[in-house]
This record gives structure tokens, sequence and C-alpha cells, in this order.
């Protein structure tokens, strides 16, 4: 039921684009605040306890109603909720959207435009240089891919409408500690403890999906770059776990897209055709999935 529930909401998702802007739920802030004073009262007790208490207690009531739920109605409520909280839980922002917006600021050459829509893929400040900033756009639309679509897709198959919700509990914690973290002058002295317990947090629960997805880039791209790239990698060290995820899908994905200089390709050329053909190759390994996916329901397995 899940998996007919999954490729039912990837369809929605595709369609319903107009509702994106309900994805980012405002006042699930005040809930996470609420619970980082909280655990500013426990200063003696490792950041991760409070935050894995505080992403129970969000990811509880869903793991409720899908537990009462069961099997009610021949699963036709089920099916109904699994498709909302797949909704909620994908994004909170289109990549596509994401990327056809920045394509539009570098043909119109508006560098403020380009500078807010590069930062809204890469969630963070990006260098003035224009062949770097393209560099990092680039990766970020590979390493976004997994946060906003995949790494959901991954526990929603395994776990369901709880598993997907899970994920995109532990993303929403982890951004609000990053504000949280930016304004720390505030008086808030715990804020970078808790930025680092929440990034440990999510990057546990992106370990795998991430690893899955480096493989599809490989599959949906070039084969060769991406296995070249991944062995580069080795070795190399990261501060967090996290952090190493990221790099892997960020070097793993240019790899697979194997994109060659052109001649007498302007700067604006290049980033257009460099954050298509990333969104290209997400596309791609979206169709992969949702066509293993498929393959998976034809042959039964939906438990």
């Amino acid at each position: 039921m899940k998996l007919i529930a999954l490729l039912i909401g990837l369809v929605v998702e595709r369609l319903a684009t107009q509702l994106f802007h309900l994805r980012e739920p405002r006042w699930l802030d005040r809930i996470i605040d609420l619970g980082f004073r909280q655990g500013n009262r426990f200063a003696n007790w490792p950041a991760l306890i409070p935050v894995i208490i505080l992403a129970v207690i969000m990811v509880l009531p869903v793991f409720l109603v899908v537990f009462g739920l069961g099997d009610a109605l021949l699963g036709f409520p089920y099916l109904i909720l699994a498709i909302v909280v797949l909704f909620f839980s994908l994004g909170p922002k289109d990549i596509g959207e994401g990327v056809d917006d920045y394509c539009a600021a570098l043909e119109a050459e508006d560098e403020e435009e380009i500078r807010k829509t590069a930062k809204a893929l890469a969630e963070r400040e990006l260098p003035s240089d224009p062949l770097e900033r393209i560099r990092i756009v680039e990766e970020a639309v590979c390493v976004q891919a997994n946060n906003r679509l995949f790494a959901v897709i991954f526990w929603f198959v395994l776990l369901g409408p709880f598993g997907a919700w899970s994920y995109r509990v532990t993303d929403l914690i982890r951004r609000r500690a990053v504000f949280n973290a930016s304004r720390d002058e505030a008086g808030q002295g715990t804020a970078d403890m808790f930025l680092e317990a929440a990034g440990q947090l999510h990057g546990w629960l992106a370990w795998i999906p991430a690893r899955l997805t480096a493989i599809g880039y490989a599959m949906a791209g070039s084969f060769e770059g991406a296995l070249s790239a991944w062995r580069t990698l080795e070795g190399a060290t990261a501060k967090t776990q996290r952090e190493h995820s990221e790099a892997l899908l960020a070097r793993v994905g240019i790899g697979a897209l194997a994109l060659q200089s052109e001649e007498d390709e302007s700067v604006c050329d290049r980033g257009v055709r460099g954050a298509t053909a990333a969104n290209g190759l997400v596309f791609r390994l979206l169709f992969i999935w949702a066509a293993v996916i498929a393959a998976m329901t034809l042959y039964g397995w939906s438990v």
C-alpha cells in the first residue's frame, strides 16, 4: 500500500506546484524553539539527547495516527494520509523551480536575482566569483536532491509516512538550529551545541540515502566520471558525517555530469548549461527510482 501511495504522491507533488508554499510550516519553528529552550535547562546533558526527544515529540502524532488507522476501510484512510504526509515531507522547495529561476536570472544578467536564487539552491552565502558560484550551484543541486527528495522517498519506502516525516522533522530542526546559531549573539550560548547535535541526527538518517543517490547518479550519468570522483573522495576527511555525505553527493554528481568546456561559451551560458544538466540528472534518477518502485509494486512488495 505504501508503495502505491508513494507513486501517487510523486505524481501529486509534480502537479500541485502552486501548493508548495504550504510545505514551509513556520508554526513548527515555535515548537522547535521551545524544545531548544527546554534543552537549555539540562546544560549537563549532551545536546543530542534533547534534540532526539524533540524529534520524537514532533513525529509522535503521525505515528499514532498511522498506528490507529491500521487497515481500516481496506486501507483507504491510510492511503490518503500517506499521500498527504509525503507531500509535506518532500521539499520544502522544488529543485526544478529553483533551477528555472536561477537560469532565468542568469539569462537576464540580474546580479541581485542571481545571488538570491543561487543562495536559495545552496542554502548558504556564495562567493562573488561567477565560475566558483556556478560550480557550487551544480553541486548544490546534486546535494539538495537527496535532502529534499530521495532521502524522503527512501524512508517512506522503508517505514511509510512515519519514516518520511521523521526525516523531514530532523531537517526542520537542523534548519532552525542553523538560523538560531546565526544570531547567537542574542544570548543563546548553547546554539552551536544544538546545531552540531541537529546536524549529527540528520546526518545519521541521510547516510544510507546519500550513498544510494550517489550510486544512482552513476547509473543516470557518466559511470566512469562518477566512479572516479568517488575514488578521489576516499581518504578525504570531513568534520561530520553529514558533511562527508554532502561532499560525496557533490563530487559524484559533478563526476556523473561529465561536463566539458565548450569553445566561445559565455559565463552565463555555462551557468545555464550546468544547472540544467544537474537538474536533468536528478530527473533521470527520479525516473529510475519510480521505475524500480513500480516494479516492486507490480511484483507484490506492497507491505
